[in-house]
């Protein structure tokens, strides 16, 4: 099922991070044949900062002979695609940004080495009970967050890929696989210990499928979101030492008086004053209709999380 539905959605390139779901993408695409030189795959990482991902898309780029090019980008570039995605994602939660600035910067590489179509390993960890958050609770309760999981997921590299005249392609979403997944998988196929004891992997499934193929190390590789694998993550330090205290305060301050919207620290405060710039201060553009309490915005009923700035829980 995995393999119809990377060929129903194959692309000409891949964003590679090193983990289980693009490295499965990245695996049975390979197996398809394709000319001009076969798949070319792209990994981002920022200089300076720990980034995993870096090993580990090695392992698995240099196992199929992929073309591989790592993009190692300093804070300077990071900070100049910052308007770019936060103007496409009208977003200044800033786990939102760090996850979706490396991934910008990979798809724009792409579209400016003629890529059309690049593939993500997008939508894994919310179909197959990949986030511990989820597979460490009791089975009844984890299976209401998935379920929750469903309603609300959403992939930044769909706009920004659009905002690029690019497709993002993504396989675990294709229909078929989207649908075993959600209604036909059995509980204890997502979620179980590597032969029967030890710790506990979600997405349980797909790595006893394709443990065969992909190195060890990767087949059991536990979850790592974008901001830590690629190192992202480190803005928030950059940031919290970039900015001064007293200029911190004063800010924040003037921007819960006059937009009504609560800044929680340094590295959102960047965020947001790019946010403010290219939007205009977030408003509800329906009154009668529940709000963020940190920054006004609409947000659905069922929602845990604001999308605009990241409040959580709400």
């Amino acid at each position: 099922m995995v393999y119809s539905a990377v060929k129903e959605t194959l692309g000409d390139s891949i964003l590679l991070s090193g983990g289980l779901d693009t490295s499965i993408v990245a695996t049975v695409a390979s197996t398809f044949p394709r000319g001009g030189g076969g798949l070319k795959a792209y990994t981002v990482v920022l200089k300076g900062a720990p980034s995993p991902d870096l090993e580990y898309s090695k392992l698995i780029a240099g196992r199929l002979g992929l073309r591989h090019e790592i993009l190692g980008v300093g804070v300077d570039e990071v900070e100049g695609a910052l308007p770019d995605v936060i103007g496409v994602l009208k977003s200044f939660d800033p786990m939102e940004v760090r996850n979706s600035v490396a991934t910008f910067i990979g798809l724009r590489r792409a579209q400016a080495d003629g890529f059309r179509a690049v593939m993500t390993g997008d939508a894994a960890d919310e179909l197959f009970a990949g986030y511990s958050f989820i597979f460490r609770l009791p089975e009844a309760q984890a299976k209401e967050a998935l379920v929750h999981l469903w309603r609300v997921m959403h992939f930044s590299s769909v706009p920004l890929a659009e905002s690029l005249s690019i497709a993002a392609r993504l396989p675990f979403l294709q229909g078929g696989l989207k649908e075993f997944a959600m209604h036909r998988i059995r509980y204890p196929c997502l979620v179980g210990r590597r032969d029967g004891a030890g710790e506990l992997f979600g997405k349980y499934v797909l790595r006893v499928a394709f443990e065969g193929m992909l190195p060890e190390a990767i087949t059991w590789r536990t979850k790592t979101p974008i901001e830590q694998g690629s190192g992202t993550a480190a803005l928030q330090g950059w940031y919290a030492q970039r900015v001064k205290d007293a200029e911190f305060g004063a800010k924040r301050k003037g921007y819960i008086e006059r937009d009504g919207v609560r800044i929680r620290d340094k590295e959102q405060l960047a965020y947001y004053e790019i946010y403010r710039r290219i939007h205009g201060p977030p408003r509800p553009l329906d009154l009668s209709r529940r709000a963020c309490p940190a920054c006004g915005s609409n947000v659905p009923d069922a929602a845990t999380f604001c999308t605009t700035c990241g409040e959580y829980p709400i």
